[in-house]
């Protein structure tokens, strides 16, 4: 049975991966700071070594205890905002300390990498949907960063035999019946429209309602976290190293993402329309055909309502969170 090491699987992504592995048979050591993750989100199955990516030491520990044969990587920061406002944090933690990973994985002898990556690295795309061959041009550091942590898992693997995939991807939504969304600086447009129905918010912002879609809301790209997960259990059996994107081929707008949360919820949920906010395109979905013919992913829950549907199920149990 292969243990995986997962750095970030205290946060939102990285619990429900770690969660999908363990279901499919796997071990998992968790390696996570907790300045963004939560400790109650860690499966109670997996092991726990609590470190931060900037000590190699403490990385190389984790490797060699838990024995991990393969290192799947959330532990990034992931605010675009803040990107442009302290580009030197996305730097550092995302690209250094992604580095100090791959270097304890050579000392340690692991040989397999995923890299939970981002569509944020095409930018504004030429083309929708956007698909493996688009050129990679950030507009933030956020973006940027990811883009360079890719092109040193090139040369990591050309040069040390480490076999990686990158997924990229926009929109991660919904959870699974034990753990969900639980930032503690909330940007996604679901948690926040829940918030509402929660009585946690008054209302939720519409940014800009003058594009060139059919409601003239943006529309965007949602993936169900469960089909994610099973993305990277996937990537975990590829041959070779790799690039993909995942998306669902089309997308909701957000008018429509809170007219879903209204049905689903029952409750009005007001919503404020506001201007457009700088770097926000009309549109933005991913193609998934690559990773499909390749590696057989086949997403199952890729309808709006259903994505809802489980957020809010798992909100309604956890009103506050994982409340620490």
């Amino acid at each position: 049975m292969k243990t995986i090491l997962v750095t970030g699987g205290a946060g939102y992504i990285g619990s429900i991966c770690v969660e999908q592995l363990l279901n499919q048979g796997y071990k998992v050591a968790v390696f996570d700071n907790l300045s963004e993750g939560h400790r109650l989100a860690i499966d109670q199955r997996a092991e726990f070594f609590q470190g931060d990516l900037a000590d190699i030491e403490a990385i190389k520990l984790a490797l060699r205890e838990s024995k991990a044969e393969a290192v799947m990587h959330f532990a990034a920061n992931a605010l675009v905002g803040e990107s442009m406002s302290n580009p030197g944090k996305y730097f550092r933690n995302n690209v250094a300390n992604g580095v100090n990973l791959l270097e304890a994985m050579v000392a340690e002898g692991v040989k397999r990498f995923v890299f939970s990556s981002t569509c944020a690295t095409f930018g504004v795309p030429e083309r929708m949907p956007i698909d493996e061959t688009l050129a990679q041009k950030p507009i933030n550091p956020y973006g940027e960063s990811k883009l360079m942590f890719e092109k040193v898992l090139r040369w990591y693997g050309e040069i040390h035999g480490i076999t990686f995939v990158a997924l990229r991807y926009f929109n991660a939504a919904g959870a699974s019946e034990k753990f969900g969304e639980d930032h503690r600086i909330e940007t996604h447009l679901i948690p926040n429209v829940l918030k509402v129905a929660l009585g946690q918010k008054e209302s939720v912002e519409i940014y800009g309602t003058d594009y060139p879609t059919p409601d003239g809301s943006c529309i965007r790209d949602y993936i169900h976290i469960i089909d994610l997960a099973q993305a990277h259990l996937l990537a975990l059996g590829a041959g070779q190293s790799a690039f993909y994107n995942l998306g669902t081929g089309g997308g909701t707008s957000v008018r429509e993402v809170i007219e879903c949360c209204r049905s689903i919820t029952g409750h009005a949920i007001p919503a404020l329309e506001k201007p457009r906010r700088a770097g926000d395109p009309p549109l933005l979905i991913a193609g998934s055909d690559k990773i499909q013919r390749e590696l057989g992913w086949q997403p199952k829950y890729q309808d709006i309502r259903t994505i809802v549907e489980s957020a809010w199920a798992w909100h309604v149990k956890h009103p506050h969170g994982y409340g620490d």
